[in-house]
């Protein structure tokens, strides 16, 4: 599937060998990036946040295998180097390269392997299919599918790749996004409408509550096909990232299932997104929809502490696969359980045997709504993580 190939001026190229790869992107223009909002961060983020101010890149050089985190002084001098190696490579500079790492925190970055495979991915990097697919798979860790998702317009093309798999939580996770736009966009603009773009789409994904300390997105805008309507152009972004986060969601560790949570009838939209992101996050809520146990009383209690005010006698909730749906609760009013309604818990059950499980949440106290996307909690998970390093 391409995406990012199809927007002028990208090419790409990725390299893996065992558990380390190097993925190669290079695309001059204007460029935005959002990171993450843990404390603890990677040295690569360090380097970009201060070099980001200059809002131009010219290409991307991302390894996966080491997070290059908690390595102090040499990790940063490692992150240095990982963007001198891109730019003799791509003839520019290298406060014209982003660089971004995934992998084990706390171990030492193997440089000497690193910017080998930024050499060799030097040598490959071309605009078609299969050099996309390389580049997304070479970043990827405990992710079972590369990610890829594209938007065209009348006029210009919005296109990216991610990772992410685990360490996922509402300040982004353990992803890494890569956004392009053949678009012509100022670099200030381009970071306000990413900043909202990933505000609705990558904080609104929780597999399992962790932040990251790597978490970036950058966007690339290569100017080739002119100027856009810049509300045209934040719906194609949004959409971009829509659907990237739900393919993070989609893949998560141990992952069966993607639950959406549709909030409605908030008092703000931020409000809508805290109940969302509270009842997706929930283990409670997760473990009841791998277990296909139509126990929505775990839904309604999440929601209950995401900080929002609302009247639970005002509130309702029920389950869809999309097609089909079934009320569980309606103002107060109880719609499935075991004595009254126990046909309406069986048809619920049912509509948690598929792929998707949606819950909308209508709160009764605004006009305001988000939606949050994760997936169900399962023994892999455990399996997962227990041997991460090991």
């Amino acid at each position: 599937m391409q995406s990012i190939c199809l927007v002028e001026g990208v090419r790409a190229a990725g390299v893996r060998e065992g558990k380390y790869g190097v993925a190669l992107i290079e695309a001059s223009g204007t460029a935005a990036a959002v990171f993450t909002k843990n404390q603890v961060f990677a040295e690569p983020v360090r380097l970009m946040r201060e070099r980001m101010a200059g809002g131009a890149l010219d290409g991307i050089v991302v390894n996966a295998g080491n997070a290059n985190v908690f390595t102090g002084v040499q990790g940063y001098g490692d992150a240095c180097r990982m963007a001198e190696a891109a730019a003799a490579v791509l003839g520019t500079v290298p406060e014209r390269i982003g660089v971004a790492s995934t992998g084990v925190i706390g171990r030492y970055m193997p440089i000497e392997l690193v910017t080998s495979q930024i050499a060799e991915a030097g040598g490959m990097l071309r605009s078609e299919d299969t050099a996309e697919t390389d580049a997304a798979r070479a970043i990827m860790t405990t992710d079972l599918v590369e990610k890829h998702a594209a938007v065209v317009r009348n006029g210009f093309t919005v296109a990216g790749i991610t990772k992410g798999s685990g360490m996922i939580a509402p300040n982004m996770g353990t992803m890494l996004a890569f956004i392009y736009t053949d678009a012509e966009v100022p670099a200030p603009i381009l970071q306000k409408v990413l900043q909202t773009a990933v505000v609705r789409s990558f904080n609104r994904v929780v597999v399992d509550g962790d932040t990251s300390t790597n978490d970036c997105v950058f966007c690339t805008a290569t100017g080739r096909r002119g100027t856009p309507d810049m509300n045209e152009f934040q719906e194609a972004l949004e959409e971009v990232c829509v659907s990237l986060a739900r393919q993070i969601a989609a893949d998560g560790e141990g992952a069966t299932r993607l639950i959406e949570v549709r909030v409605t009838g908030a008092p703000t939209e931020e409000d809508a997104a805290k109940v969302a992101r509270t009842v997706v996050g929930s283990p409670l809520v997760k473990t009841a929809v791998y277990g296909k146990d139509p126990n929505w009383g775990r839904v309604i209690a999440a929601a209950g502490r995401a900080g929002v005010d609302f009247d639970p006698d005002q509130a309702t909730v029920a389950v869809t696969d999309g097609t089909r749906r079934v009320l569980l609760a309606n103002k107060g009013e109880i719609c499935a359980d075991d004595v009254m309604h126990p046909e309406a818990l069986v048809d619920a059950a049912s509509l948690m045997d598929g792929a998707e499980v949606i819950f909308e949440v209508a709160l009764g106290a605004g006009s305001a709504a988000a939606t949050a996307w994760g997936c169900d909690l399962t023994e892999q998970y455990v399996e997962i993580n227990g041997k991460y390093t090991t």
